[in-house]
């Protein structure tokens, strides 16, 4: 009798489960109706065609670059970026120097690992 009863339980708490699973699929079916998708990167790019500039479009648009193995335009996008400030987190420094490799600049991506260095040793002498 009471394995029967735990059978049921079981039995119970699992088809609450399976009917929850199936109203989620609904739900964002619906959802997805209501939305178009917009590919933000190629907006982000005919922006910046029309002439604005900022850092954080360029930001963006490198990381998109980086991400998808598009080194060559993400080192153009880094490369404006930094034309614009030099105030950025280290790991644009490192992603600017790996694009610059990418496309054979090796000298300037040196150049850019260099500022790195000098840059992080400040950032400790700082903290100290």
């Amino acid at each position: 009798m009471q394995k029967k009863l735990i059978v049921l339980v079981l039995l119970i708490v699992f088809s609450f489960g399976a009917a929850a699973q199936n109203e989620n699929v609904y739900i964002t079916d619906k959802i997805s109706d209501k939305y178009a998708y917009v590919d933000v990167i190629k907006t982000y790019e005919k922006i910046a065609a029309k002439g604005y500039k900022s850092v954080d479009l360029f930001q963006k648009l490198g990381d998109s670059s980086y991400r998808h193995d598009k080194l060559d335009q993400a080192a153009d996008w880094y490369d404006q970026l930094f034309a614009m400030t030099s105030d950025l987190d280290p790991v644009y420094y490192y992603r600017y120097a790996e694009s610059l490799r990418f496309i054979c600049q090796n000298e300037k991506a040196d150049a850019i690992i260099e500022k790195l260095n000098r840059k992080s040793k400040t950032i400790v002498k700082k903290k100290v």
